[in-house]
């Protein structure tokens, strides 16, 4: 009984965390997005939904074409710090690719603001080599600046699991297909892409739950229409305190989100069945 109790106290903290922090706040978003004039009802839904339709839809299209190209570029790095021939090459790799992890998001949006401007740093690079001239030079803040935001600071994370799942694979599969006359990239694709795929969908998921929830890359990228879910339950709030349309929008995020997990969590109880 002591140990019992003594394991119980241990976990107490972090079990208060838990409830008070995130379940009671996520209780009372719950509910409020049913609250309408003091009743119970769809109304904050309606209204989202009326207003914010295309914003919905742009949300779920800009991250889930970032979630697949993290999938991609994750493959790559995963792959080529595995099957490299180039030992500086997979070092200076292994060094780069995870400084993006250590940048918060609102500085990420900063700095791919001052570089993805129409006078920013990227436009005045190409400028000077001569490969455009000013009156060609265009602004990527806009879905495309998120999406670059988005896929420059989760595709190290989702890599980093990649790798990891990748550099545990039995060498000497991978040395006999190469014997057999397989490319690296055919090794890559059959071999070592469906060993990994569990961890690769896992860290997917991740992103694609974390790219919904930021609010920092929205504001100061894509200052236009349609823009982010994040980006409107603030404007509610902010502008005219509507907490039940803004929990509206935040269950309807949940709900895209939690279709994404329930595709994984589907998909890995088929794999252990």
């Amino acid at each position: 009984m002591s140990k019992r109790l003594l394991g119980l106290i241990l976990v107490l903290p972090a079990l208060a965390v838990i409830v008070f922090l995130f379940m009671v706040p996520l209780a009372a978003s719950v509910i409020g997005a049913f609250v309408v004039d003091g009743d119970y009802g769809f109304g904050n839904f309606t209204k989202s939904f009326a207003l914010y339709t295309s914003d919905i839809i742009f949300t779920v299209m800009i991250v889930s074409l970032s979630t697949v190209l993290i999938g991609v570029f994750a493959i790559a790095i995963g792959g080529y710090l595995t099957l490299g021939e180039n030992p500086r090459a997979v070092a200076m790799l292994r060094w780069l690719y995870r400084w993006p992890m250590f940048i918060p998001f609102i500085v990420v949006g900063q700095v791919l603001r001052t570089f993805l401007a129409k006078n920013g740093l990227m436009n005045n690079a190409l400028m000077a080599l001569g490969v455009m001239t000013p009156l060609q030079a265009t602004s990527f803040l806009d879905w495309r600046g998120i999406v670059i935001a988005f896929v420059w600071k989760q595709t190290p994370f989702v890599a980093l699991l990649v790798a990891g799942a990748m550099a545990s694979v039995d060498r000497g599969t991978l040395e006999a297909a190469r014997n057999l006359g397989a490319s690296r990239l055919r090794i890559l694709w059959e071999i070592l892409v469906p060993q990994v795929a569990t961890t690769l969908m896992v860290g997917l998921v991740l992103s694609f739950v974390t790219m919904m929830s930021v609010l920092s890359v929205p504001l100061m990228i894509n200052a236009q229409s349609p823009t982010m879910i994040t980006a409107d339950i603030a404007f509610r709030i902010n502008a005219y305190g509507d907490y039940g349309v803004a929990n509206a929008l935040g269950v309807i995020s949940l709900l895209a989100t939690a279709c994404v997990a329930w595709i994984y969590l589907s998909h890995s109880m088929r794999q252990r069945a």
